[in-house]
């Protein structure tokens, strides 16, 4: 994975929506169109093999919306007052997603419990069944 090739493909392919957002600020919330939206197709993304592609696909599969042929990704951004500081954090977002959701998970080794562990099961069972026979009335064989 390209980061710095999935940064530019981001910046060149993406389109860029500002509207008014909610949230403090006063007056100038009502004025400012400060609310960042970007939109841009997984398709259009380079520095990304097949397997990471796939994955992404996958992935993001929840927050993908269609639009004609395309899977779109939509990422907003209304936290700051300033247009620049929320289209540069909603820049962030989408690669920051995008880096996380490409990475392929590690794949898990099975291992075997230790002696040590195995024991300390044994010991805690030993215990607890303990617990529960003293709970019992005691019996009577004799009679």
């Amino acid at each position: 994975m390209n980061v710095s090739l999935i940064r530019q493909s981001i910046r060149n392919s993406s389109e860029v929506f500002f509207s008014r957002s909610g949230g403090p600020g006063g007056q100038n919330v009502n004025k400012v169109n400060t609310k960042v939206t970007l939109r841009f197709a997984l398709e259009d993304l380079a520095g990304l093999n097949e397997k990471e592609a796939a994955r992404l696909k996958e992935s993001l599969a929840s927050r993908l919306s269609r639009s004609g042929e395309r899977d779109m990704l939509v990422i907003a951004s209304s936290e700051e007052r300033s247009q620049k500081i929320n289209l540069e954090r909603a820049y962030a977002r989408a690669e920051a997603l995008l880096c996380a959701s490409a990475r392929l998970p590690k794949k898990r080794r099975p291992t075997a419990p230790s002696k040590a562990s195995r024991e300390k099961r044994l010991l805690s069972k030993r215990l607890h069944g303990g617990i529960k026979a003293g709970r019992r009335p005691p019996r009577n064989d004799g009679e």
